[in-house]
């Protein structure tokens, strides 16, 4: 049925790419709530290397997953078939999270497509790779990424942007940190 992966295969990288969805898991280290976030938009994830992936965290109400990487950098990513054959993919990992003021955020920008409310990427490296079966996942159709979230980021500007994130993402949901205050910024390129 499952199997563990010393690395992504092509095949596990077709598979993925495939996804029109993904999820994103995280916890707190002491207690709290745990968080899974589904991810749409094709150009938001990258395989970087054979064990490392990335994906673009666009504005949004919560800040979870940069909360809770930054509190134990453990993270689980998983891609599910909801069309052609059963399969469910797996990363689990340690992620960390470049803002746009980080060094390096600019090279990793170049993996994705233009979004307007890039908040940051978060990077994952990758400890254990596996698949199952996903026979018992329903079938699904996917009609188109929903426009909604690029929209609404694409109506604020820079003042907009930054006072919703202070506002907003500052803290989780269990009071943990988020973004710092000099990270409310948002990325003045590739918008």
């Amino acid at each position: 049925m499952g199997k563990v992966y010393e690395r992504l295969t092509d095949r596990l990288r077709e598979f993925i790419s495939a996804q029109p969805v993904y999820f994103i898991a995280t916890a707190p280290e002491h207690g709290g709530h745990v968080n899974v976030s589904p991810k749409g938009y094709a150009d938001t994830f990258a395989v970087i290397d054979d064990t490392t992936v990335a994906y673009l965290d666009l504005d949004g109400s919560g800040v979870e997953t940069i909360s809770h990487i930054r509190d134990n950098g453990r993270v689980t990513l998983m891609f599910v078939a909801f069309g052609g054959p059963p399969n469910i993919v797996r990363l689990y990992g340690t992620g960390r999270v470049v803002t746009p003021h980080d060094p390096g955020f600019d090279n990793l920008i170049t993996l994705f497509g233009p979004h307007p409310g890039v908040r940051s990427i978060i990077v994952v490296s990758c400890d254990r790779i596996s698949d199952s079966c996903g026979f018992g996942v329903p079938f699904m159709s996917f009609d188109r990424d929903r426009p909604l979230l690029d929209e609404w980021a694409g109506r604020k500007d820079v003042q907009e942007k930054r006072a919703y994130r202070a506002k907003n993402n500052r803290e989780s949901i269990d009071g943990l940190p988020a973004l710092r205050a000099n990270e409310t910024d948002p990325a003045t390129h590739h918008s």
